[in-house]
């Protein structure tokens, strides 16, 4: 395996970003943030002496996307923006007015996840912020992009077609560029497993990145699916990032009644009425279903704070057993250690991590 090849592996949010944004502010660091944000800007001053094997990775120019929130029905935008090395994914809410940004900005981060009970939401300390994260999440994860700037003038991430592929699309038109700092992944060391009755999520040693998922409906057209997926392969974006999110038409219009999925449509969204699709245009995949809960998980996976090295499998698991499982890993310093991606996959070397 080429040294770098384990870029396209699961590049995620360097998680310190806030205090790039925010002089003078006094938000918290982790461990990993002090060593990757250490390590770009060491690179920055000595970026001639020291060419850099697997670097970071950005957009190659600013874009726009705007659509419809799913839950609150609201047009949204979103400007992404080019970010340097070490400064994670980072949202910033526009429509919140002149207040300053340690209310405003928020770093897409597993500790800062509020609630998973319709999507993953992320939230500062100030108590803003900004749901259904992870089709964006997944997206950026497939590019293998490590640094963005988000400004969104809403509480949520629009849903564009359900899935991620309007989202890379857009970003493979504008392309992307390396940072002259390269990159640091997480290599899980033992298994790491939660559960909740029949739910389950577990985080494995492997090599690369792999995620296996299990999912069973009472309902026809559904029922039990599973799948195995490789994110080194190069067909993950076609075959994963294009499934789209759905739901039982008597849970959807259950949603409605309460005031929750107020964007939903057959154009985001596959609903399914008892033993038949509603949508005309049918399924893109026969197990779309489960393909779309493996693009969920590896949005929230997305959130870990750098790339995974292993594997992920997950039985009826949604985003809250997928983040329980990100916090349990990092609760263990024993699980997982930090490497370098611009070695090879034999010579990666664990980097020292400082203590808390």
């Amino acid at each position: 395996m080429p040294p770098c090849s384990l870029r396209r592996v699961f590049p995620m949010s360097i998680g310190f970003a806030e205090v790039r944004i925010v002089k003078g502010s006094a938000l918290r660091r982790t461990e990993l943030d002090t060593v990757i944000l250490d390590e770009a800007r060491a690179q920055r001053r000595d970026r001639v002496s020291r060419p850099v094997a697997c670097p970071q990775m950005t957009l190659n120019a600013p874009v726009v996307l705007e659509g419809v929130g799913l839950h609150t029905g609201r047009m949204i935008r979103m400007d992404l923006h080019p970010a340097g090395a070490g400064f994670g994914i980072v949202f910033r809410r526009t429509d919140l007015g002149d207040a300053p940004a340690d209310v405003t900005d928020i770093t897409a981060r597993h500790d800062h996840v509020g609630d998973t009970m319709l999507s993953t939401v992320i939230r500062n300390e100030a108590g803003t912020s900004v749901g259904t994260v992870e089709h964006l999440m997944a997206a950026f994860a497939g590019l293998g992009i490590d640094n963005v700037f988000v400004e969104i003038n809403g509480p949520e991430v629009p849903v564009m077609d359900g899935s991620s592929q309007v989202f890379v699309e857009t970003i493979d038109a504008i392309g992307l560029k390396p940072l002259h700092a390269s990159r640091r992944a997480i290599r899980i060391l033992k298994p790491v497993i939660v559960q909740d009755g029949l739910k389950r999520a577990a985080l494995l040693p492997g090599e690369g990145f792999k995620l296996a998922f299990e999912i069973e409906f009472d309902n026809a057209v559904i029922g039990r699916q599973s799948i195995e997926a490789d994110f080194m392969s190069p067909t993950f974006r076609d075959e994963i990032l294009t499934a789209r999110t759905f739901g039982l038409l008597k849970d959807v219009e259950a949603m409605w009644a309460a005031g929750l999925g107020l964007g939903g449509s057959l154009e985001n969204t596959v609903v399914v009425d008892g033993d038949h699709v509603v949508n005309e245009d049918g399924l893109r995949f026969n197990d779309e279903f489960v393909r779309h809960k493996v693009l969920d998980a590896v949005g929230d996976l997305a959130l870990a704070g750098a790339p995974l090295i292993g594997r992920y499998e997950g039985t009826r698991a949604g985003h809250a057993m997928n983040n329980r499982v990100l916090r349990a890993l990092f609760a263990d310093r024993s699980a997982w250690e930090l490497v370098d991606m611009g070695a090879s996959e034999e010579a990666m070397r664990p980097v020292a991590v400082p203590a808390e």
